[in-house]
């Protein structure tokens, strides 16, 4: 299986599995989306696509251009999803009222933030909390140092007159009250660092210092965060999910995934002209936003079933990987009742979406197909390094093994256009090491990959 390959940025597309995942872009150009080298993908489309649309590849133009062409195509055994896709949706598609990150029109692409908005918790003060936490950070980035002391207020505000109104959510107040009296604290010297920012000559070594410090010390207050944010879930909460999928490994909770890759010429990965003998990569695996999706990727990763495998596709819009060698296109395993088995025996998943505002993913269907096309998912595509499941285009049954990182690009993907959303899963993010997908090439070799935090959550079939 093969994610077919996207060539143009401002052209539809969908996710799909080696063999059958990538929508296709344009009905006039689907004879030419299918080639296996991903180059000539490339060629091949742009002359298959009309002089006057050329010309209006990178601006508004084209898409209003193609506001009134086909819907989006299915692509064949060969295709895969691109962030170019938010930018060419057929008219049923409606923009989403309110992106995951809940922050207005603003595209969230913080991979922490991102899975913070996405625990199932309901306490209006620790949101807002964690917006003015997280817009110091953006501040900081940005070097608008007013701001972030304003935030740094807001927080401080927020700690000192809503902690009786956010304790009583935890499952320990105690715990909850230490973490805020700890971020609390560190408050204090990310101040001083901002105001002695502020001193300092733009530009000056001795900015970058503080600038520096005050990121660090506002990283550590993040994480402090997150803590307080998971006491807030409620002890022994699952995410509902059918039973007609109880035959297939579930994720009830979080866990954490650490790949190791190295090149497959014994080369070294390049980022930005620094080199690295290995890429690693951290990623959580979000089993409230996708049990059934998560469970059966941690499952795998416990089998040692990427160990050794190769990277199958990386376009620059997507690095992939999970199709065996062999026959068959997945993973070969006992199959659900439900979904079935694959053509050579593999272990099929249904499709898992979980909207904003439900109470759990619905299943076998995407969201468009519901009649809910542009709502925001729980977990959206949206962040460089995003973790989605492959399928076939037409096949909401059809995954198995293999999945993607996206590489996403915030400047093709508007706020509440991106067209991926609610059409494949969201599982996980990378956190740590993402830059390193940058570097990383067809053929180069998962080294290993190992569960190192979560793993008593992943609950075996019944």
């Amino acid at each position: 299986m093969r994610f077919q390959n996207l060539p143009l940025l401002l052209l539809g597309s969908q996710i799909a599995s080696t063999s059958a995942f990538a929508p296709q872009a344009v009905q006039n150009a689907r004879t030419s989306l299918y080639a296996t080298n991903p180059q000539q993908n490339v060629v091949d489309t742009i002359e298959s696509i009309d002089a006057t649309v050329k010309g209006a590849l990178s601006g508004m133009a084209l898409a209003a251009a193609l506001w009134t062409a086909p819907a989006l195509m299915a692509g064949t055994m060969d295709q895969f999803p691109s962030v170019a896709s938010n930018n060419v949706f057929s008219s049923s598609i409606a923009s989403a009222k309110e992106m995951a990150s809940g922050s207005g029109t603003r595209v969230n692409k913080d991979p922490e933030s991102l899975l913070r908005y996405g625990l199932p918790i309901k306490n209006k003060e620790v949101r807002d909390l964690q917006k003015s936490i997280e817009d110091i950070r953006i501040n900081v980035s940005s070097k608008r140092k007013s701001a972030a002391l304003d935030d740094l207020k807001k927080a401080r505000g927020i700690i000192n007159t809503k902690e009786s109104k956010m304790t009583p959510s935890c499952r320990d107040a105690k715990v909850c009250s230490d973490i805020l009296a700890s971020m609390k604290s560190e408050l204090e010297p990310l101040e001083g660092q901002l105001r002695a920012s502020v001193d300092y000559q733009s530009g000056s070594e001795q900015e970058r210092k503080a600038l520096d410090e005050s990121y660090s010390i506002q990283d550590k207050i993040q994480k402090e965060l997150t803590i307080l944010q998971e006491q807030m879930i409620p002890a022994g909460y699952q995410t509902p999910v059918p039973s007609d999928y109880d035959d297939l490994p579930q994720l009830k909770g979080r866990a954490t995934v650490e790949m190791v890759l190295k090149k497959a010429d014994g080369g070294k990965f390049d980022i930005e002209g620094q080199l690295f003998n290995e890429a690693k990569m951290k990623m959580i695996i979000d089993g409230y936003a996708a049990p059934v999706t998560s469970g059966n990727f941690v499952d795998l990763v416990q089998k040692g079933f990427y160990n050794d495998m190769d990277i199958q596709r990386s376009d620059g819009f997507v690095v992939q990987t999970g199709d065996p060698k062999g026959e068959a296109e997945g993973y070969v395993g006992a199959p659900s009742k439900s979904v079935g088995a694959g053509k050579h025996g593999e272990r099929l998943i249904p499709l898992e979406i979980f909207p904003k505002g439900d109470k759990g993913p619905f299943y076998e269907t995407t969201i468009e197909d519901e009649g809910r096309g542009g709502e925001a998912t729980v977990l959206p595509f949206s962040s460089y390094g995003a973790m989605g499941w492959a399928r076939e285009e037409y096949d909401p049954n059809s995954g198995s093994s293999q999945f993607f990182w996206l590489l996403f690009d915030s400047d093709l993907t508007p706020a509440g256009k991106n067209v991926l959303d609610g059409r494949y899963p969201v599982f996980g993010y990378v956190v740590e090491g993402a830059d390193f997908l940058r570097d990383i090439k067809e053929g180069d070799i998962i080294a290993s990959a190992k569960v190192t935090e979560g793993k008593e959550n992943l609950v075996q079939p019944k």
